[in-house]
């Protein structure tokens, strides 16, 4: 008699329990899965390091069961910061993922102002880049062996002192920040060197790019400000180089064309020294070893 009534009892309990579950837990279920809540959806491909932009990226109304507590909801969260992962149509931004300033690989590209440009040359041999020991800051100068098949080795006076911004190894990782290595690794050769030059910079650095002949040597390594006066130097080496001439030619394409022309052809090189021995006298006042 007393097992008959615990089976009762049992069984009440179950069928309570039940009804419970039925009328209670999953209309509540139901409700948390039902329920929608914006986030920020990728509609455009965005590339690691790339700024993120408000056409890359919209606001749009999902589920609200199980998504990543992390998930961003605001577009100005997102907007105007730069991604640390790729992401692709239909990603939801993570705020993990996205930072502040751009990957440190890829930060002194967006430094870029317009006034100068980063170009890499080829390091064709270990020893043509200072046997791997450039880095990120270091000044150089350009040699040019045969400059313009003159048969002379010369440092071009456009590229005595030109500043380093990145050494970059055969997989596209660069070789000077400490990236990608550990104990297990071996160092990365340099397979480029990218220098940050002005536009008639770069046309001879393509020249020499181009006759596969060119050796970088350090200038100086130290302080930012003491670097900062030898592109000063050589910022004023290239005013006087290119500075346009009084001539009826002034103001028109053909005369700035043939200038130009003039000043590759009359100041080369050796006909250059006195502005870099002015340029050295101003450093050398100033204290800079």
């Amino acid at each position: 008699m007393q097992i008959f009534k615990n089976r009762i009892v049992i069984g009440v309990a179950c069928i309570i329990l039940s009804l419970v579950i039925c009328f209670a837990v999953t209309p509540l279920f139901n409700r948390s899965i039902s329920e929608k809540t914006q986030i920020v959806r990728v509609v455009r491909e965005i590339k690691k390091g790339e700024e993120i932009t408000a056409a890359q990226v919209k606001v749009v109304e999902v589920g609200g069961y199980n998504l990543p507590e992390d998930v961003v909801r605001n577009p100005e969260t997102a907007i105007g910061r730069y991604a640390s992962a790729d992401f692709a149509p239909g990603d939801y931004i993570i705020a993990s993922k996205i930072a502040d300033e751009p990957a440190a690989e890829n930060a002194y590209l967006y430094s870029l102002n317009g006034e100068k440009q980063a170009m890499s040359v080829t390091v064709k041999a270990f020893a043509n880049g200072l046997s791997g020991k450039l880095q990120s800051g270091d000044i150089v100068s350009v040699i040019a062996p045969d400059y313009r098949k003159q048969g002379v080795t010369v440092i071009p006076p456009e590229l005595k002192y030109v500043e380093v911004i990145a050494v970059t190894a055969d997989s596209g990782y660069d070789a000077n920040t400490g990236e990608r290595e550990d104990e297990d690794s071996e160092r990365e050769l340099p397979a480029t060197v990218t220098l940050l030059v002005t536009p008639e910079q770069s046309r001879i650095l393509a020249e020499l790019e181009a006759d596969g002949r060119l050796h970088l040597s350090l200038v100086y390594r130290g302080d930012a400000g003491n670097a900062a006066r030898f592109i000063a130097a050589q910022e004023a080496v290239l005013e006087e180089l290119y500075a346009p001439e009084e001539e009826s030619g002034e103001g028109t394409a053909e005369g700035a064309q043939e200038t130009e022309e003039r000043n590759g052809e009359q100041k080369d090189s050796w006909s250059m020294e006195e502005e870099i021995g002015k340029a050295e006298e101003a450093l050398s006042g100033s204290g800079v070893e």
